[in-house]
């Protein structure tokens, strides 16, 4: 749905639900794909926030797990639907966690990652000296 621009606030409103009742189950890359399909039509569907808060203190439980692409895609989705320092306590710690696990596994990133990453930091306006020295 995301993907072809076929936008259904009903469904996404429903299956944000059940995503928030079912987060336990999903792995990393299902973590990353869910905030990646909500962003891209947030602004089609009702405010995303609730989810955006569950997912986020459920990625940092298993920040450990997730792969270049998988930050790279998380961040890019948290800033595309957070105005400039409009983000949760537990969006904060996410960003700060996956900013030191971007450091770890930087030589993993490819360009698009990369570029993704930096511009998700300037777009949420949160810095992240670490990892733009790294």
């Amino acid at each position: 749905y995301a993907r072809v621009g076929h936008l259904s606030p009903k469904l996404f409103d429903a299956i944000s639900q059940k995503v928030t009742e079912e987060l336990d189950v999903f792995n990393s890359q299902g973590i990353a794909n869910i905030v990646w399909a909500y962003a891209k039509v947030s602004r089609h569907t009702s405010s995303p926030t609730k989810l955006f808060d569950d997912i986020s203190r459920k990625a940092l439980e298993k920040v450990d797990t997730f792969n270049s692409q998988e930050i790279a895609n998380i961040l890019w989705a948290y800033a595309k639907v957070r105005r400039r320092g409009d983000v949760s306590s537990s969006e904060l710690l996410l960003f700060d966690a996956l900013s030191q696990k971007a450091i770890e596994k930087l030589d993993t990133f490819n360009s698009r990652a990369m570029a993704n990453t930096v511009w998700a930091y300037a777009k949420a306006g949160h810095p992240s000296p670490k990892l733009f020295d790294a």
